[in-house]
């Protein structure tokens, strides 16, 4: 006897069916139309006046501050309040970035806005865990949404309160952001005065550092990282590596001062020797006479150009090291045709990151030119008195910004910025914006002393 109740079951498996189709159809349909209500996405106009400046430093300079001030926009917490922060970009990613924010700030700071970095900094610190981490970012955007905006050239909605982000697409921990901000906030401390933000946030900053100890220092005073885990993230570099190392250093040593200020005698003596420990493990383990620079890890020789010229910039390197640092690097032809590249030396296929070569741009993070490594090239060459070297990579800078009449995320071997079928570099990027910024601050008051 054949089941009577079977041709009922295919009915119900078939109006389920169209059901869910219904309703995801419904759902796809809405989601669109939320997308496609959003404005149009336009490339930044130029500033007025451009035209007046007389040089091309100027002109560069004034599309590199209207490009840095535009990223600047309220965004509202969790409980409501409402910050005005610095966002990585506008296209793409229109949010505060821990990495993109601390290197912006010594710009934004230059240009006395310290009620920016002031709220972008609190964003982060508000974030902070107990243990002493801070967030990759603040974001009110998925990355997937954040794909298609981006796609379908729409501006990304802000109306959603900023939440913390603390693992980074790689599901790597951020050692250099967390430092990084360590050290921004600090910077802003002593270039604003502000003894109540200090007072405030000291602890904060103490944990940050601790935090990153904690997890990844070794018996060498160096810390060591996973794959994916710095600002090159689209690079398997793992152990210790030389960047992250400087910049660690970089927040004992601006920690001592702290300290010797707002701290007692013990912490700052306690904050110098850790300071004077790690740069002397970075002298041992990273220089290479021979090659001419500091390496960027005990299993690469290649040079990085980050992790060098930041030891110059910041006083690490002897002035002996940073001659030969940037002797090799003009050799190489790392600073041409857009000061800077990435790096020199080659890295296997499967250490750079799939979703890289996928959307045809290897070379984001090893051949690629970055603005805000050029910008730290004109200051490594001005703390070393090279004035007319560091007034020629800054003019180079500055034609790339005024032929492209914006500051773009990221340029190929042949000067142009770089663009796939998939990926279009970011512009305006505040990163750079601000260190370019910094840079030509920099480069103003070298040139005035030295007429004075």
């Amino acid at each position: 006897m054949k089941n009577s109740t079977l041709p009922n079951r295919k009915i119900g498996w078939k109006w389920l069916a169209t059901l869910f189709l219904g309703a995801l159809s419904w759902i796809s349909a809405y989601y669109f139309l939320r997308l496609r209500r959003q404005p149009p996405w336009k490339q930044h106009a130029l500033p007025a006046g451009l035209q007046e400046q007389d040089s091309v430093i100027e002109q560069g300079f004034h599309i590199a501050l209207d490009n840095l001030l535009a990223c600047i926009e309220p965004r509202s917490l969790p409980g409501g309040e409402i910050k005005r922060v610095l966002c990585a970009g506008q296209r793409n990613f229109r949010e505060p970035w821990a990495r993109d924010l601390s290197f912006a700030a010594f710009g934004l700071l230059e240009l006395g806005h310290f009620d920016v970095v002031r709220d972008s900094l609190e964003v982060f610190l508000q974030f902070q865990t107990p243990e002493g981490q801070f967030p990759v970012k603040a974001y009110s955007t998925r990355i997937f949404d954040r794909f298609l905006y981006s796609l379908f050239r729409r501006e990304q909605p802000t109306q959603a309160p900023l939440k913390p982000k603390y693992i980074s697409g790689h599901r790597t921990l951020s050692l250099d952001g967390n430092l990084l901000l360590v050290v921004a906030c600090l910077n802003y401390i002593a270039k604003s005065g502000d003894g109540e933000f200090a007072r405030q946030h000291g602890e904060a900053l103490r944990r940050g550092i601790r935090w990153v100890e904690s997890y990844a220092l070794n018996g060498d005073c160096l810390v060591f990282q996973d794959a994916y885990s710095d600002w090159a993230d689209s690079l398997a570099r793992t152990g210790e590596v030389l960047y992250t190392n400087v910049i660690y250093w970089k927040a004992l040593h601006d920690m001592a001062l702290f300290a010797g200020k707002f701290a007692s005698d013990e912490e700052t003596a306690e904050w110098s020797l850790l300071a004077n420990c790690a740069q002397e493990a970075i002298q041992r383990n990273f220089w290479r006479a021979d090659l001419g620079y500091f390496v960027t890890s005990s299993e690469l020789e290649n040079l990085s150009s980050s992790g060098n010229l930041l030891a110059i910039a910041w006083g690490l390197a002897t002035p002996e090291q940073g001659d030969a640092i940037l002797e090799t690097i003009k050799h190489l032809g790392m600073d041409w045709p857009v000061p800077t590249q990435v790096m020199h030396g080659n890295y296997s296929r499967k250490s750079i990151a799939i979703e890289n070569r996928l959307a045809g741009i290897p070379e984001y993070h090893t051949r690629g030119a970055w603005l805000w490594l050029g910008a730290w090239h004109v200051i490594a060459a001005l703390s070393l008195g090279r004035l007319p070297h560091a007034q020629d990579l800054l003019e180079r800078i500055m034609e790339a910004v005024l032929r492209d009449k914006a500051v773009f995320e990221v340029y190929g071997q042949d000067g142009r910025f770089l663009s796939t079928r998939w990926y279009t570099a970011e512009a305006p990027l505040s990163w750079s914006a601000g260190m370019i910024i910094y840079a030509l601050y920099a480069l103003r008051q070298v040139s005035t002393t030295e007429t004075i």
